[in-house]
């Protein structure tokens, strides 16, 4: 696997990179200190499986930066990991296309969970966010808005409800093959090119998505499926926890 991670602070490169190379034998990571750095080393090589984004880039705008590389590189995984935790900060990078969001402050082992997540397909977003955090109270809820109902408050016993999985919602197979597109950030005009399929017919399914998910946006629906894949490897580690 060969990870670029783009931050222009040497401490936190030499820290987040000691952290990737633990993922397994089998890791490289290149280091770019800019933005300029980042877009020079794709060009000569695009072939990584991950790239690590920070916001805060001396020569660029982190969410531009993300912006591009999204629209150079479509297959290519992106993860922002940022000394930022704000929810507006966390929803605009999935806006984008971001498969993940990690704060700077997390845990090595909070980090090391969430891109074996991406990795395998998955996506991350500070449990917090989600209401998966048990300090979680009234008081700090952090359940961001764009996952409620317009007009509701937020509602404290929501965070102890487990969402659905992915199986129980029912998906047809080609409404998961839409999903797993629509969750890489894609459009519809380039999910319908890759399943061959009219624009029509993908935003036939896309809204068939939404409302199988129970939200009414692209980003909900990320966000939801991020809810769902955290809750399950939280309920896979737990019997092993306790054997």
């Amino acid at each position: 696997m060969k990870v670029l991670l783009v931050d222009d602070h040497p401490l936190i490169l030499a820290a987040l990179q000691t952290v990737i190379l633990g993922l397994g034998d089998d890791v490289t990571v290149v280091g770019a200190a800019s933005a300029a750095e980042a877009r020079a080393a794709l060009r000569c090589d695009a072939d990584y499986d991950l790239v690590l984004l920070d916001l805060a880039l001396g020569d660029a705008d982190g969410f531009e930066v993300l912006t591009e590389l999204r629209a150079a590189y479509p297959a290519l995984p992106i993860v922002v990991v940022s000394a930022s935790d704000r929810t507006s900060d966390v929803i605009r990078a999935i806006d984008l296309g971001a498969m993940g969001f990690v704060p700077k402050r997390s845990s090595n082992d909070t980090l090391t969970q969430a891109l074996r997540m991406v990795m395998s397909g998955g996506l991350y977003v500070p449990p917090m966010m989600l209401g998966l955090d048990p300090v979680e109270t009234a008081e700090a809820d952090t359940v961001p808005d764009v996952m409620r109902p317009a007009g509701s408050a937020p509602n404290p016993a929501a965070h102890q409800k487990a969402p659905a999985s992915l199986e129980a919602v029912g998906l047809t197979p080609r409404q998961g093959d839409v999903l797993a597109l629509l969750l890489q950030g894609k459009p519809n005009k380039l999910i319908a090119r890759d399943l061959n399929l009219s624009v029509e017919t993908v935003k036939d399914h896309v809204a068939a998505v939404l409302r199988a998910l129970g939200v009414s946006t692209r980003t909900q629906a990320v966000l939801a499926v991020s809810q769902m894949q955290q809750q399950a490897a939280q309920a896979t580690r737990r019997p092993a926890e306790g054997s």
